[in-house]
């Protein structure tokens, strides 16, 4: 199952298109555009800029990855045929889950050109944090994860694409980072918002500081949501 989603996303333009998308937007970003996020303008030696802005980009690229995941079986009525096969809905779901994950950590793996980059634009060279670039690289694949598995959960509710693309997305920006301002308002409550939230957990990882209750929370997010996809599927 993992073998067919990845060469789906391999064998037409998909897997290509996303990783040179994520790549180039960061790029820009990064690089190119005198924004705050151009590293070459900051005067400092870190990829605070990248770890910043790629959980937002990851919001919307993970959503345009996994729209199709279910929607397209529902639209094409090819969900039937593939529920007839000898796996389990358990098996359906995972296969998707890896595929589009593994995906993600392919467009990932180009982005250590940065680090190498800023590693010897630094004064002296090799004047980076490394523990907390290394955190850093590890709250995005956990936070790669948990937004593949909302995804795929948003596709399960309709053959339309657009229908489940905007539904990752909300939900995306919900657990991420609205948590996060709903926290702000709050005097007394505003802990216990921070921590249902993804943006707190990702932040604190980014420190290099890794805690055992930031992994459980990406995972428990990942379980929660593959769980609720597992239940769409066999409802279909």
């Amino acid at each position: 199952m993992i073998k067919k989603e990845l060469h789906t996303f391999f064998a037409s333009p998909i897997g290509y298109l996303v990783i040179s998308l994520f790549l180039l937007v960061n790029g820009l970003f990064l690089f190119v555009f005198k924004t705050d996020f151009n590293i070459l303008n900051t005067g400092f030696a870190d990829l605070n800029p990248f770890f910043y802005l790629a959980p937002w980009i990851f919001i919307f690229l993970i959503a345009a990855v996994t729209m199709r995941s279910f929607a397209d079986e529902l639209q094409t009525g090819t969900i039937e045929i593939l529920k007839t096969k000898p796996i389990s809905n358990w098996q359906i779901v995972l296969g998707k889950y890896f595929g589009a994950f593994i995906l993600i950590i392919f467009a990932l793996l180009p982005t250590l050109i940065y680090f190498i980059a800023v590693y010897f634009l630094g004064n002296p060279i090799g004047n980076i944090d490394i523990a907390s670039t290394f955190g850093s690289y590890l709250g995005l694949l956990f936070l790669a994860s948990a937004f593949v598995s909302i995804g795929l959960f948003s596709s399960t509710f309709s053959g339309n694409q657009i229908v489940s693309f905007l539904i990752s997305v909300v939900l995306g920006f919900v657990f991420y980072y609205l948590f996060e301002i709903i926290a702000s308002s709050f005097t007394y409550t505003g802990y216990l918002f921070k921590q249902i939230g993804m943006y707190q957990h990702y932040q604190d990882l980014s420190r290099g500081v890794i805690e055992t209750k930031d992994l459980i929370y990406f995972i428990s997010i990942t379980v929660f949501f593959l769980f609720l996809t597992k239940i769409r599927v066999e409802k279909i």
